[in-house]
């Protein structure tokens, strides 16, 4: 209840008046059956009217009792206008309601997107994005219905039922409580039936995200199932998914069949003891017609909220496991900054001391790592799968904080200085580029907000692309597919490229992004790259050693640390693991050479 109130915060006021209007409907509502009473029993049958409240103040208003039983019709006008108040008033109420609702929807898209946006990165990398989609869009749909509909039949139920028996009450308690003698019943079978079903809600949840989680991975890679001719093991494991989803839906359907044949039961027998009851108290002179029919009228009433009240707790239900997982994610802490961390010229040395760091309990993946980067040098980096060496670029742009050790930029600790200052100072190249579904202007635009054209061409040339873009139809107004599809690998490797060198970076990190293209061209760019920056410190990640010749320095890394280090022409004369790859690279380009 404190996170649904928590999110009509802002809302309040539109909840207020749609619960004034929900009230006020209600009243009317039960007003209907007590004006019937009234004309059958003091306006047809000639009863006493004793009068009293609002009833007698609507009576007046169409003449009093003596003009009724002179003009039937005018009764017939007078349920008529109530009735359409009443409509209007919960027309006003389903209004008021969906405009909360809709707020309510856009204000959690909003506060999940920017929550998301804000979480660390290991939370990303261990959680799936078909999941994280259907919670932001199918669980945001079920609180944006709940709040439209059921909160508020829950409160028109509570009104209609309280306003019902206050009346019933006054006229004859016997019927009273035979009216309501079921209902305990029909209440209780239903909240235990909402605790009993609610596990099933949640699991049927969970199914539906592995569901779009299946499907997202497999459109995403569409190009690869075909291309290893997979799309038949796809669409098994597609099939099931969906087969459990299928199963726990119908399990789903089956309670729900019980539920409502149960309370069909009740709700009839209910209905039959009030007619049978009422017809005798009738029948022997206990109870007028005006009465029976007040009563009957009631019964019906009370028993359709109680009847609902399976499917609204049902639906509440779903709504509260929505809510738990949309929770799930707003409760999970966002990426904090070190208390005082600020900006901080990050042209300097890099030192690294006796650095040690774990992504799990018990896996270290550097172990007392230390090393020294002047500002300005080029510093390549080799070594197998798993060794470290993206690693430490992690640590450079705090995505993960160290274990233990120290690490100084320009004199000062790293984890004093701002992880956003961080991050638009050091630019980046993944092996992965990610390209959005726009323009390669716009992609380019993703680096500074106002970009001219003598910049993204001066970023493309360094990064030998520019006459590749010029080449296109539309040039640079080309639309890219999504995740760069429509380009080749090297293409996108190298529009990413420009797109960080747009930044200015103080340190720039390429972590194997020149892979996918041809040496030639990754000469070009390594060529411009070192005209272009000799102040800016560049590390270059990678397992070909005609990229890693010209660096500075080189460092080989085995294990979590640095085993050897010295530039191309030192590490070729001894017989360590950099040696071993460079001859067999050798061979190879040899080997291609002749053939």
């Amino acid at each position: 209840m404190k996170k649904l109130f928590r999110l009509t915060r802002k809302d309040f006021f539109l909840l207020v008046v749609t619960l004034i209007f929900a009230a006020i409907a209600a009243f009317l509502f039960v007003s209907i059956p007590l004006l019937t009473r009234i004309v059958v029993d003091n306006v047809i049958n000639n009863h006493p009217f004793e009068g009293g409240g609002i009833f007698t103040w609507i009576i007046e208003l169409f003449g009093g009792i003596e003009a009724l039983r002179g003009a039937l019709w005018l009764a017939g006008i007078m349920l008529l206008m109530v009735s359409l108040v009443q409509v209007t008033f919960m027309f006003l109420r389903g209004a008021m309601a969906s405009v909360m609702a809709e707020n309510i929807a856009k204000g959690l898209k909003d506060k999940l997107y920017d929550h998301i946006q804000k979480l660390p990165y290991d939370y990303h990398v261990k959680s799936q994005a078909g999941d994280l989609i259907q919670r932001c869009t199918s669980d945001v749909e079920t609180v944006r219905v709940f709040y439209h509909q059921q909160a508020i039949e829950v409160v028109r139920s509570i009104f209609l039922v309280g306003f019902a028996t206050v009346i019933m009450v006054t006229v004859d308690i016997r019927m009273t409580f035979a009216s309501l003698i079921f209902l305990p019943f029909i209440f209780t079978f239903s909240f235990f039936f909402f605790r009993y079903v609610k596990k099933t809600f949640k699991l049927a949840d969970e199914k539906e995200g592995e569901l779009q989680t299946v499907l997202q991975e497999s459109l995403s890679g569409i190009r690869v199932i075909r291309a290893f001719g997979r799309g038949k093991f796809e669409l098994e494991r597609f099939e099931k998914k969906n087969d459990e989803f299928r199963q726990i839906s119908y399990q789903l359907l089956k309670k729900l069949a019980q539920y409502w044949s149960i309370t069909d039961v009740l709700c009839h027998v209910q209905a039959l003891i009030v007619l049978v009851y009422g017809v005798y108290l009738t029948y022997i002179g206990q109870l007028t017609v005006g009465e029976f029919i007040l009563f009957n009228s009631y019964v019906n009433l009370m028993v359709w909220p109680a009847r609902q009240l399976g499917r609204v707790l049902s639906d509440t239900g779903r709504a509260e496991v929505a809510i738990g997982r949309i929770y799930e994610i707003l409760e999970t802490p966002k990426e904090s900054d070190t208390p005082g961390a600020a900006p901080h010229d990050l042209k300097g040395e890099i030192v690294f001391d006796e650095v040690s760091f774990a992504y799990d309990k018990g896996k270290t993946v550097l172990n007392n790592l230390s090393f020294t980067v002047n500002q300005g040098e080029t510093i390549a980096i080799l070594g197998s799968t798993g060794s470290g060496k993206s690693t430490i670029m992690h640590i450079l742009l705090r995505l993960y904080d160290i274990g233990s050790g120290k690490v100084f930029i320009n004199g000062r600790e790293l984890a004093t200085i701002s992880k956003d200052w961080l991050r638009q100072k050091i630019g980046i190249v993944l092996q992965e580029p990610f390209l959005y579904s726009r323009t390669i202007k716009h992609n380019l635009g993703m680096a500074k907000e106002e970009l001219e054209r003598d910049e993204m061409v001066e970023a493309t040339t360094v990064a030998n692309v520019h006459h590749v873009i010029e080449g296109f139809d539309k040039g640079y107004d080309t639309l890219v597919g999504e995740k760069g599809v429509t380009l080749s690998g090297g293409q996108k490797q190298r529009v990413a490229i420009a797109r960080t060198l747009i930044r200015n970076s103080e340190i720039l990190i390429f972590d194997d992004s020149l892979s996918a293209v041809d040496t030639e061209t990754d000469k070009e760019i390594r060529k411009e790259l070192k005209k272009r920056g000799k102040e800016i410190t560049t590390f270059i990640i990678s397992q070909r050693i005609t990229t890693l010749m010209d660096a500075d320095r080189i460092f080989v890394m085995e294990r979590g640390a640095i085993t050897d280090s010295g530039t191309h022409e030192e590490l070729i004369e001894r017989d360590g693991l950099y040696a071993r790859i460079w001859k067999i690279q050798s061979m190879e380009a040899i080997d291609f050479e002749y053939i």
